[in-house]
């Protein structure tokens, strides 16, 4: 008798960067996981460029800190914003230091590269399994699961599969959000760019740092990506002839203020639509999404693969939670509730940069310059990293919902690589103490870390924000502080357990 196919725990359409991460963190967490991928290959040409900080702490929450910083280059000197004439109008953002979350603020890379990190990542886990080459055709639903049927290039032949949950990473035009019915809200930006990626040959005198070119008379942007790869992004203008303007004679002209063509070898030349989109619904009963498929951001903050990485990171350790046993379904419901608001004010405030970056009539662009000149610009900041409502403590907004710095402890170790992959309460030992009886056995039955004599770096956390104590979880986001053995009591309730 034949023995029955297996049954995922977890089936991930989409092998690009969200749903490789996805398949990282949940392979490190010891599940079942099957990737199914409709391309043999990874996509040979540059796509995604950056990265931040808090976006390396998941990479090595996943084991891969090192070998993606390998292939990375700290991003220095924030972005400069500079008007028509050439002039400096504002220079924004960090610079290689170190921030909070242990890495630098800023990274850039080669997308196939990562990639490639992420797909070897996965090598290391028996448990998950790759099937690349193969489109899905359909979804099948239950209450217990989902079945996959999909076709297999080359041959020809049919695959089907099942898995307990099922996540679309699949990309802008998802197959599992259609199959969903999620619908896209259009946020307001829909705007024609031509990306320019060159490899030099020589070295050329370029900034080291990203560049905003707000030229009313062509807008474009200038980034330093890695190595010798650099990049121009050329918005598309009304009455441009867009076939001709990707030919190699007119894209040259277009960068000959900065580089020639025998300084360097054209990679890629394509028109893209900027999007700025988001899905309502991104879990209907065993079905969720993350990434593009969900939602998609102009690149002016550089936050699109951000965002879909964030996802992976939230996702992760609910699905986990949710198949230990430890938490109901319904735990589920807080990843859009969580993510859907910080990913529509990062769209919304990409939007708004657009806006200012897109900027073609010379009297607005006029007006726009001397107000960066009378040094009052509008400034754009990132929203903070705060999740909407869902599995932490409402009640203590100026902490909870936002992730906990990454300090490096006593013995060289980040805080995260002592934590692994657990929730954790942190705090002095007579309030702790102070906890009651339960408590103290929700923590055990949540297999939080206990840490009753904090490092020095925890300690101060602790004694600057006037708390005896602090919750994580294993996404290294705040449950909550506690002052009092009651309100330890309260914010432990928020640790998923088995009921």
């Amino acid at each position: 008798m034949a023995e029955p196919a297996p049954v995922y725990d977890v089936a991930i359409v989409g092998l690009g960067p969200t749903g490789a991460t996805l398949a990282n963190l949940l392979g490190a967490a010891g599940r079942s996981v099957l990737v199914v991928e409709k391309e043999r290959d990874i996509f040979p040409l540059p796509r995604a460029i950056h990265y931040d900080g808090e976006v390396l702490r998941i990479f090595q929450a996943a084991g891969l800190r090192e070998p993606v910083l390998a292939i990375s280059r700290p991003g220095t000197q924030g972005m400069h914003f500079v008007n028509g004439a050439g002039q400096t109008l504002l220079i924004r953002g960090g610079t290689a230091a170190l921030g909070p979350h242990g890495g630098a603020n800023n990274y850039y890379f080669h997308q196939p590269e990562l990639e490639a990190v992420l797909r070897e990542g996965l090598a290391r886990f028996p448990n998950v399994h790759v099937r690349l080459g193969t489109a899905l055709t359909a979804i099948d639903v239950d209450s217990e699961g989902a079945t996959l049927h999909g076709s297999q290039g080359g041959d020809g032949g049919s695959f089907e599969a099942r898995a307990r949950w099922v996540v679309g990473c699949d990309g802008a035009r998802s197959p599992v959000r259609q199959h969903m019915g999620s619908p896209m809200v259009d946020l307001g930006l829909r705007q024609p760019w031509l990306v320019f990626d060159v490899v030099l040959t020589e070295p050329v005198d370029l900034p080291p740092h990203t560049v905003q070119h707000c030229d009313p008379r062509r807008p474009m942007t200038y980034c330093n990506v890695v190595g010798n790869r650099r990049r121009w992004e050329i918005m598309v203008l009304p009455g441009d002839d867009r076939e001709a303007l990707v030919q190699p004679e007119n894209l040259w002209k277009l960068v000959a203020p900065w580089v020639r063509p025998d300084q360097a070898r054209l990679e890629r030349a394509a028109i893209y639509t900027f999007h700025s989109v988001i899905a309502d619904g991104w879990r209907q009963g065993r079905l969720l999404l993350a990434g593009d498929a969900c939602h998609q951001t102009p690149p002016f903050l550089g936050q699109g693969m951000c965002a879909g990485i964030r996802d992976a990171a939230n996702l992760a350790w609910k699905l986990d939670a949710v198949l230990a046993g430890r938490a109901p379904e319904t735990l589920l419901d807080t990843y859009e509730s969580e993510r859907k608001p910080h990913v529509r004010a990062l769209i919304e405030l990409a939007v708004r940069l657009g806006g200012i970056i897109q900027t073609t009539d010379p009297a607005a662009a006029a007006e726009r310059d001397a107000r960066f000149a009378s040094g009052e610009p509008e400034v754009f900041e990132l929203p903070p990293q705060l999740l909407g409502a869902g599995a932490f403590d409402s009640l203590q907004q100026d902490l909870a919902g936002r992730p906990f710095p990454q300090p490096r402890l006593a013995d060289g170790r980040l805080l995260d690589e002592l934590l692994g992959r657990r929730s954790a309460v942190i705090g002095q030992r007579e309030l702790l103490a102070a906890a009651a009886p339960g408590t103290a056995e929700r923590w055990a039955r949540s297999q939080a870390l206990v840490i009753d004599e904090p490092d020095p770096p925890l300690a101060d956390w602790l004694r600057s924000h006037q708390a005896g104590a602090v919750i994580l979880r294993p996404d290294r986001y705040i449950v909550g502080v506690a002052r009092t053995g009651s309100e330890l009591d309260r914010i432990s309730q928020y640790l998923p357990v088995a009921p």
